[in-house]
């Protein structure tokens, strides 16, 4: 098993305070564009969907995948994580880095018991697999910015590699057999992930983003996709239908819509600054001053004042910060990250794995801004 790393179940700490390498990266368009994602969904062939699969198939599943992975290094060798063995720590932080879903490692959720499920992801965590979530296998690929050819073109290689393992479910009439019927064809799941907060302080120009995506057969989404909210200035805009269309295709339904979205976001950052130029260097101070001095802040409360200091960042205005440091804070200020990290600074807890109250997180979470921002 040479090309597999099990994950270290007492690093979940390390884990938190050393991000993705794709995090650190610098993309195109990325004053708007945060990340270009790729997700493909595979099933193997002769088996029963995931939802309709005994726990003994599962398993099957699972052994097939990882069998395959000990040949097949994902960038530059494979972390193995078993959903069944990550405590809820831990399920949170894979989740919050975009590693897997909530439907595939719940926390104090509903969970149907299925076993067989599990997280592969390479070295810069910009190469994914989950295993037995809604398909057997989804595979997924991001990028920093706007480079969706690229994303595209390495979730492909890895889906080669794989497909020389593994027999996938397919019709030539068809195209790739999956679980959800909006999937058949290609399995292809194309995202962008952007950050309006120009738009966001102009709701109508936000609407109008949105009716046209909607137009062009793409989604509007929050932060974590489907079923997720909208906080912090995120949205998420991705194909909603695979059937009848090639890979080339649906990712340039995003590459015609995105630059238009992100010149929009640009042009009424502009006019909103010389319009209302005060209100705004107001609006980075009074954020920059919450995050200096806040005992007690929640998720959404410290994104949005996040978001508020980057505008001001790409504005000129002092006090803003700029793409890298955003990106990072954005995942570390979610309630995994900052129990991991806050933790080992609280001599009271029992144990990180357990999971504390929201006030304890959101004391945590100020202190961790503070250090951060007071005096700078």
């Amino acid at each position: 098993m040479a090309n597999l790393i099990p994950f270290d179940l007492s690093g979940t700490r390390a884990f938190a305070d050393r991000l993705g390498l794709w995090t650190q990266k610098r993309g195109a368009d990325e004053d708007v564009a945060l990340t270009s994602r790729v997700r493909l969904a595979r099933n193997l062939d002769g088996l029963r969907f995931r939802t309709k699969m005994e726990p003994a198939e599962a398993e099957a599943v699972c052994g097939q995948v990882k069998s395959a992975l000990e040949t097949i290094s994902i960038d530059g060798g494979t972390t193995w994580v078993s959903v069944s063995d990550a405590p809820p720590l831990l399920r949170l932080l894979l989740r919050e880095r975009y590693l897997c879903s909530r439907e595939l490692a719940p926390v104090g959720e509903r969970d149907d018991g299925l076993p067989g499920r599990a997280v592969a992801f390479g070295l810069g965590e910009d190469l994914s697999i989950m295993i037995n979530e809604e398909d057997h296998l989804r595979l997924s690929a991001v990028s920093p910015g706007f480079d969706l050819k690229h994303t595209l073109a390495r979730v492909c290689e890895l889906d080669r590699k794989l497909e020389q393992q593994l027999d996938f479910a397919y019709q030539d009439d068809l195209g790739y057999l999956t679980g959800c019927p909006t999937n058949v064809g290609t399995g292809l799941r194309a995202s962008v992930m952007l950050h309006l907060p120009a738009l966001g302080l102009v709701p109508s120009e936000l609407e109008k983003v949105i009716l046209a995506s909607q137009r062009t057969g793409l989604a509007v989404r929050g932060m974590y996709g489907e079923g997720s909210r909208a906080v912090g200035d995120f949205y998420q805009i991705s194909n909603q239908i695979t059937l009848g269309r090639t890979e080339e295709q649906l990712v340039d339904d995003l590459e015609n819509l995105v630059p238009s979205i992100a010149d929009f976001e640009r042009r009424v950052r502009k006019e909103l600054f010389a319009s209302r130029g005060d209100e705004l260097r107001t609006r980075v101070a009074s954020a920059r001053e919450l995050l200096a001095t806040t005992r007690s802040i929640p998720t959404d409360d410290a994104l949005q004042a996040l978001s508020s200091l980057r505008l001001g960042g790409l504005l000129g205005i002092e006090g803003g910060i700029q793409q890298p440091g955003f990106g990072a804070l954005s995942i570390q200020v979610q309630k995994g990250h900052i129990q991991a990290l806050g933790a080992a600074q609280d001599s009271g807890v029992e144990g990180e794995d357990a999971i504390v109250s929201i006030s304890v997180r959101d004391e945590w979470r100020a202190s961790f801004l503070r250090q951060r921002f007071a005096g700078h």
